[in-house]
C-alpha cells in the first residue's frame, strides 16, 4: 500500500529506532554517559578543533596577562 497511512510502514520505523537505540548503548567509557561509542567517527575533526580552541584561548589569555 503505497498511499495513505500503512501499517507497514509504522513497523519498519520501529524496527530503524530500535537498530539506532542499540548504537546509542556502547560507551567508550563503560560508566560514562558521554561520549557514545560511535563518536570518533561521527566527528573525526574533534581533536583538531579542541586542540585549536585551547590554543586561540591560551594565547587570548596571556594577551590579557600582559
Amino acid at each position: 500500500m503505497s498511499k495513505g497511512f500503512s501499517n507497514e510502514n509504522l513497523a519498519a520505523s520501529k524496527v530503524k529506532e530500535s537498530k539506532s537505540a542499540k548504537q546509542l548503548q556502547g560507551r567508550l567509557i563503560s560508566w560514562s554517559p558521554w561520549p557514545p561509542a560511535d563518536f570518533q567517527t561521527r566527528y573525526p575533526a574533534f581533536p583538531f578543533v579542541l586542540t585549536l580552541l585551547i590554543i586561540i584561548v591560551g594565547q587570548w589569555y596571556f594577551s590579557l596577562l600582559r
